[in-house]
């Protein structure tokens, strides 16, 4: 559920920045991650269309559940459930059908900017399940040299099938004026950018959580290419979209 920007050989000899285009959406790799059990990131969630995965999210109260808004963009809420409580991302757990869909209106697709949405679910998540909310960082929190995980079920290399099995993989805060610059200025403030040597940007499905300590910072959002030491992950940043969210708990 996410675009890949295709270059053309020019570009790519050139080694030009990506400026007034379209971002591209993370295609859904795991790079340098390792499989891991729903016990230890209880809050992870599969958001599916129709039955299918298509995007990762998190639990953030006994029924709201947080994701990009590019994941939700012209769905109904009769068209998606989530599946929590599991490990694996088409099995075992609870499914629970979607109720209400609150998209960011701000949520610009072009830039992806504001990329948000908080899901409603037609039914609270039982206390007696594994699925649990995670807390989320304060609107005021300090930026700086921070190291995160980032969990979800995509793709473990370029052109291969997506993982049963839930991934994580361990990444750090790159500075934003960095970033930017990386992305031709395309961050934006609500934005913040992680990524690692060899565990680069892609990790994750789009919607997913990036957690610091025991706080969701951040939800995989887009970036270009995978473990490309130039571009990082670019997440929706959570810190800076508590307003909304907060209208929508």
């Amino acid at each position: 559920f996410r675009l890949v920007l295709l270059l053309t050989a020019v570009t790519l000899a050139t080694g030009a920045k990506l400026q007034n285009a379209t971002p591209p959406r993370l295609d859904g790799k795991i790079v340098g991650g390792k499989p891991v059990k729903i016990e230890d990131y209880p809050y992870q969630v599969s958001l599916q269309y129709y039955g299918s995965h298509i995007c990762g999210g998190s639990i953030i109260g006994p029924n709201k559940v947080l994701t990009a808004a590019h994941c939700t963009s012209g769905s109904s809420a009769s068209s998606l459930s989530i599946r929590h409580s599991s490990t694996y991302k088409g099995s075992e757990g609870v499914v629970i059908k979607v109720a209400r869909i609150a998209q960011n209106p701000a949520y610009n697709p072009s830039t992806i900017s504001d990329d948000v949405t908080v899901l409603t679910l037609a039914e609270p998540i039982k206390d007696s399940d594994i699925g649990k909310p995670i807390a989320m960082v304060e609107a005021n929190a300090t930026e700086g040299d921070r190291e995160a995980v980032c969990t979800g079920w995509g793709s473990l290399s370029s052109g291969g099938s997506s993982p049963r099995q839930l991934q994580a993989v361990d990444v750090k805060e790159v500075d934003r004026k960095e970033c930017n610059t990386s992305y031709g200025g395309g961050i934006t403030d609500t934005m913040i950018c992680f990524g690692s040597p060899g565990k680069d940007s892609c990790q994750g499905d789009s919607g997913g959580p990036l957690v610091v300590g025991e706080k969701q910072v951040g939800i995989v959002s887009w970036g270009y290419g995978c473990a490309h030491p130039e571009y990082p992950g670019v997440y929706a940043h959570v810190a800076s979209l508590r307003t909304f969210i907060d209208k929508n708990l």
